[in-house]
């Protein structure tokens, strides 16, 4: 097994006002040489967005887009025709593949917005753009990994083009589990939105993370009421 710890503190950050960014990996005017990817999972950016403040509209191609708003409401528009709102307990994907615009606003005029936003490598190119959302109440569990991702369009929560699983976990303070990874050679990145967590023996507390390889299961351990996304993927990107 190789486990590396990010702490929360040690993640790029930009401050432009209307957005406060922290970002996981090399992005925008942050670059780190040790930090441009895991595996597959290109980017993790944690953004704070001021009301009424946003993206104007900008391009993507070949990368699989997910947004998972933790507090508030995202205004999202696309060139494939979809206007929407996504809010905390919801999350979307769009399979940029071959090309697509779109922008992405605080959908509210006096919260602000705190999302989460993943980017993965695809496994197929120039795919037909594709655009997806759902409500987490479908699938979401108490005390228990409930799964938001996959590769496949007939399994719970939205579906993209790579053998990538998402789950998130809810738990109270004592509970246990061991997670068993979805596929052969996948590893293992988890953040913790909320709470204390302790993860193949390593304490990861608010916006902490880890990130495994070469590994078949994970034991995961709450210490306190906590909240967690946990990100199966491929390693080769």
């Amino acid at each position: 097994m190789k486990a590396q710890v990010i702490k929360a503190e040690s993640r790029g950050k930009a401050d432009y006002g209307w957005l406060k960014a922290n970002y996981s990996f090399s992005f925008a005017n942050y670059y780190n040489p040790e930090r441009t990817h895991f595996g597959v999972l290109r980017v993790l950016n944690d953004d704070v967005i001021a009301p009424s403040a946003g993206f104007d509209t900008h391009p993507h191609d070949n990368m699989e887009i997910i947004t998972i708003p933790l507090s508030g409401r995202l205004k999202h528009k696309d060139s494939m025709g979809h206007t929407s709102f996504i809010e905390n307990g919801e999350v979307q994907v769009m399979s940029a593949g071959k090309g697509i615009f779109h922008s992405e606003y605080n959908g509210s005029e006096e919260e602000e917005l705190n999302l989460f936003q993943v980017w993965l490598f695809p496994n197929q190119k120039n795919v037909e753009p594709r655009y997806q959302q759902i409500s987490l109440s479908t699938v979401e569990k108490h005390n228990a990994f409930y799964q938001v991702l996959s590769p496949d369009e007939n399994d719970e929560g939205v579906w993209i083009h790579q053998d990538a699983w998402f789950s998130m976990a809810q738990v109270d303070a004592g509970w246990q589990s061991d997670y068993q990874v979805k596929k052969p050679g996948n590893g293992v990145y988890l953040i913790v939105i909320e709470g204390q967590v302790k993860v193949a023996g390593k304490t990861l507390d608010k916006r902490d993370a880890i990130a495994i390889s070469d590994i078949s299961d994970l034991k995961i351990e709450a210490s306190s009421d906590s909240y967690f996304l946990v990100m199966d993927i491929p390693m080769n990107n």
